[in-house]
């Protein structure tokens, strides 16, 4: 799947893989040593995340139902938590550096392309 900022029109991901079931979710990025340039994890049902066990840090885009991005949190290192956000349900992983090169923020509509 493809991830585009509708309102720039800047591609944000070419190779999401989405996470949906309980342990897709529980696992997520857990044993990755890194995300590539284009690539991302959508979890979904999702509020709120975690780095504990990682190895690097990560952009992290949280959504409302609408695909609306409710919060950014950029460069995300390893041993955070971050807590649920009002309307978020779910989670985009990203790597870091890919909110500032996609100027995307808070406000914008993401658009999910099979």
């Amino acid at each position: 799947m493809t991830v585009r900022n509708a309102a720039t029109g800047a591609v944000i991901a070419r190779r999401v893989e989405i996470a949906t079931t309980h342990a897709d979710r529980a696992i997520g990025l857990l044993g990755r040593s890194h995300l590539e340039r284009g690539e991302g994890l959508l979890i979904a049902p999702c509020r709120g995340v975690h780095t504990c066990f990682m190895r690097f840090p990560i952009d992290v885009l949280e959504l409302d139902a609408d695909g609306v991005i409710v919060d950014c949190a950029p460069a995300l290192r390893p041993w955070r938590i971050r807590l649920p956000r009002p309307r978020s349900v779910s989670v985009l992983e990203l790597p870091a550096g890919t909110i500032a090169f996609t100027s995307t923020r808070v406000g914008d509509k993401v658009r999910l392309d099979p």
